[in-house]
């Protein structure tokens, strides 16, 4: 098959939208697919085969992300050189409109995920909230009827975007990891690297440092926790980089706990599978998700979660089996923490559990079941009436 993605985001930009394309494109590939990515220029990015890039704007809420202006005199040519069978969209905005009307010019299938829980991020606008919301929310829906088949990352999503009025078909499908690159870190590499004593307990986050990622929630648990145990033996490992950093470093002064906090920013990828390793616990506090990927890559290194039980997290942890699920509740996302810190029976349960679980999500696993809805919705069967 010829597949042409179109996304608003792509390397160097780091995101899970990011990294599902990646995932997806290399296993792809490897089943003999063509695949084509249509995204932003960055900056000075080498050219790369099958890369198509779009002069872009940087917005001043995050200059590390680029808007695409979807513009090119190059594009009619290229589209029909390449014979596209069909067209996976990442997002609804800029280059999915543009992908979307490339479909639709060329009877081409379209396909679309919905990544992200768009009117979770209205607070960029925050003198028109409540109106940007359902805004947004209308027009995702909108988006999607224009779609032969809605992917989502979790059934709980799938659900939700049902609810918005979409009638588009739904399959749920989830982003695979290297269920091998995660399940053989090495757990002396965290401590090593930065320093950490043996006898520090060390907890985990893996993502972006944004708003909608509620980390000033998880920074407010960490200083009950470090009540609560009476000691300093504690560290927060942030793996992570984005706009919310020096906020994030004036509130750990603040609450206390600056000692107990580690920012390493952005990591390679091999080294990230190092920190699931190396850790006690995953502390994820976003409400926002759509599927969290980095549950996944945790579970396969043996880590166990402590999580908020929102969105797509439900699809993704197991209570009490491979992780806890709390109320977006300071008490209990402390109270879960020490449980698991201070129970290592109960601990090492949830790490087996987990490592079984994510075997199931490996990258293979699922490009194949891509590959075979797409073939569903270039054969007719699968797409809009």
């Amino acid at each position: 098959m010829n597949i042409g993605v179109f996304s608003d985001s792509y390397r160097p930009y780091i995101s899970g939208v990011v990294r599902s394309i990646d995932s997806f494109t290399t296993e792809l590939r490897k089943m003999g697919h063509n695949v084509y990515i249509f995204a932003p220029k960055y900056g000075h990015e080498p050219d790369e085969p099958h890369v198509y890039r779009f002069a872009s704007v940087r917005p001043l809420v995050n200059q590390d992300f680029a808007l695409a202006i979807p513009i090119s005199g190059k594009l009619k040519a290229t589209l029909a050189e390449l014979k596209l069978d069909v067209i996976h969209t990442h997002s609804p905005f800029i280059m999915g409109q543009l992908g979307a009307h490339c479909a639709k010019r060329n009877n081409i299938p379209l396909v679309f995920t919905y990544h992200t829980l768009y009117d979770q991020y209205v607070h960029y606008v925050p003198l028109m909230e409540p109106f940007a919301r359902r805004a947004v929310v209308r027009y995702a829906a909108k988006y999607c009827n224009r779609a032969d088949r809605i992917i989502t990352p979790t059934t709980v999503v799938a659900k939700m975007v049902r609810n918005y009025g979409v009638s588009t078909p739904i399959t749920a499908l989830p982003t695979g990891i290297d269920y091998q690159l995660f399940s053989s870190g090495d757990p002396n590499w965290l401590r090593e690297r930065y320093g950490l004593g043996p006898q520090e307990r060390i907890l985990l986050f893996v993502g972006r440092l944004s708003h909608e990622k509620n980390l000033d929630f998880l920074f407010h648990a960490v200083r009950l926790v470090k009540r609560k145990l009476h000691t300093q033996q504690l560290r927060l490992v942030i793996v992570a980089g984005g706009p919310e950093r020096k906020h994030l470093e004036k509130l750990a002064v603040e609450l206390g706990i600056r000692g107990n906090v580690l920012f390493t920013g952005p990591l390679p990828q091999e080294e990230v599978a190092h920190c699931y390793r190396g850790a006690d616990l995953f502390t994820f506090p976003s409400c926002s998700e759509t599927q969290g990927l980095v549950l996944i890559e945790a579970m396969a290194a043996g880590l166990p979660t402590v999580a908020i039980g929102a969105n797509g997290v439900l699809d993704m942890v197991n209570h009490n089996s491979d992780g806890l699920l709390v109320d977006l509740d300071l008490e209990q996302f402390s109270g879960a923490i020490i449980q698991l810190l201070e129970d290592e029976t109960q601990r090492q349960r949830l790490s087996e559990n987990a490592k079984s679980k994510a075997a199931t999500f490996s990258t293979e696993n699922m490009a194949l079941k891509l590959a075979a809805l797409y073939e569903e919705v270039i054969s007719g069967k699968g797409r809009a009436e």
